[in-house]
């Protein structure tokens, strides 16, 4: 039985590749990645050259199928996502369920996330987060779904591009203007920023930019009504 090994690598910031990680690269028989070029650029600056199959979300079925064959073969590999960990907004997640359903063991090689890299920062209590991921681009469904998160207790992330961010933001805004929000812009990179304050706050700054760049995480506080009613229901 081969191995096949589910990589997260650094989002931004190359330091955050962990000796895991690069010691798995430089173990497997073969890398599988969403984008080949990019993980090739990692492997390259850390002096690692493998052979490289391309596994993106458009073929991954397809492509987890030649990986299971690699596999049946005795040959080892690993799986690399652009960014972060594979599986989370990322591909991945079908490729784990297919290879393992073939009988093969998914071994997980831990590293960097944008959702837990922002949740460590938010400074936000609680026991229960829900990690959405990128809502639909439709405006309609878009704020539906985000009423239904904000009405819970539970504290949210979600991803968004730089082209929604605003638009995203004036929901929030819209459905609680004084909910408390935390907006991390291109999180372990050069640039790298952290906004916090009420939705209508966060909103009016990210307005008043001329030209927004980067990908953002967005946390949201849970909704304190939403226990006090629980609460008082179970009186």
């Amino acid at each position: 039985m081969s191995e096949l090994y589910i990589v997260g690598t650094p989002i931004g910031n190359l330091g955050d590749i962990t000796f895991r990680a690069l010691e798995t690269f430089k173990a497997v028989d073969v890398v599988a990645a969403e984008d080949t070029r990019h993980t090739m650029e990692l492997l390259t600056h850390f002096e690692i050259r493998k052979p490289m199959i391309s596994c993106r979300a458009q073929n991954e079925a397809v492509a987890a199928q030649k990986l299971i064959q690699l596999l049946d073969e005795g040959k080892t590999v690993a799986y690399a996502s652009d960014a972060g960990e594979p599986g989370i907004s990322d591909p991945g997640a079908v490729l784990a369920g297919l290879v393992r359903a073939a009988g093969h063991k998914v071994v997980p090689i831990p590293g960097p996330s944008a959702c837990t890299t922002l949740a460590s920062v938010a400074g936000a209590g609680g026991k229960t987060l829900i990690f959405e991921g990128f809502l639909s681009p439709k405006p309609g469904r878009r704020r539906k779904r985000l009423a239904e998160l904000m009405a819970t207790e539970a504290a949210v992330i979600l991803y968004e591009s730089p082209f929604r961010i605003t638009k995203l933001l004036a929901d929030i805004a819209d459905i609680d203007s004084n909910r408390r929000v935390v907006v991390g812009r291109e999180l372990t990179k050069l640039h790298e920023e952290i906004t916090e304050g009420t939705a209508q706050e966060v909103l009016e700054d990210y307005a008043s930019r001329t030209k927004i760049l980067g990908e953002f995480a967005v946390f949201i506080s849970g909704n304190k009504n939403a226990k006090l009613s629980s609460e008082d229901s179970d009186n």
